[in-house]
């Protein structure tokens, strides 16, 4: 993992906004601006998906991302490509090391599969991505795919499968992104309660943003 902190001090960020626990967020970044997602508590996943925010129907590509990087972690350096093969955001400081692009977002019927049927009506995050989509009017159901899960382990097994593990974070930590093109932010702040992606206990997260 490479950890790299930030020069930037919050005092100077010229937006902040808290995310309580399980709740989503949606907003915008402009082109060379700097956004900053911050752990406040430690071991919250924070649920991410990037869209263009002149033309949403270019939004973050996992697997172009994956690819060009040869590897399934986000870590200082990375950058984010859009399924149309652009840069969209480039990690530039990370004070956990590590995020995890495969482990998809909690929903109705995943909980329902790998928990229980009385889990199908627990609060997800596919329902907070839905909900802020209803809100804004910009975007759509069909505009929801695989997302990031900042600050989320997900360790890949030897025979090629998925376990959800107690996050690698802690109070205080976070992943900083510079915006290489004006991008709309679209934030699930994890609500599951049925593994430890949260430690049991979702909690708020911030995000700052700096010209």
């Amino acid at each position: 993992m490479k950890l790299t902190p930030s020069a930037l001090s919050p005092e100077t960020a010229f937006f902040r906004h808290v995310i309580p626990a399980g709740e989503p967020f949606l907003f915008e970044v402009k082109a060379g601006q700097t956004l900053r997602l911050l752990d406040l508590e430690g071991n919250q996943a924070i649920d991410t998906l990037f869209y263009n925010a002149q033309v949403p129907r270019e939004r973050y590509d996992p697997q172009r991302t994956i690819r060009r990087q040869n590897s399934v972690y986000l870590t200082c350096g990375t950058v984010l490509y859009s399924n149309m093969g652009n840069p969209m955001l480039t990690i530039v400081a990370d004070t956990c090391g590590r995020h995890d692009t495969l482990g998809g977002a909690c929903a109705q019927e995943s909980n329902t599969v790998r928990y229980a049927h009385d889990r199908r009506f627990m609060h997800s995050c596919r329902d907070n991505f839905l909900c802020a989509c209803l809100h804004d009017g910009r975007l759509g159901k069909r505009d929801i795919g695989a997302n990031i899960n900042f600050f989320m382990n997900v360790p890949v097994t030897p025979d090629g499968g998925l376990t959800f593990e107690d996050g690698i974070s802690a109070a205080g930590k976070y992943v900083e992104m510079r915006a290489e093109q004006n991008v709309m932010v679209l934030i699930s702040n994890c609500p599951q309660l049925n593994n430890p992606c949260n430690g049991w206990n979702p909690t708020p997260a911030e995000v700052l943003v700096w010209n």
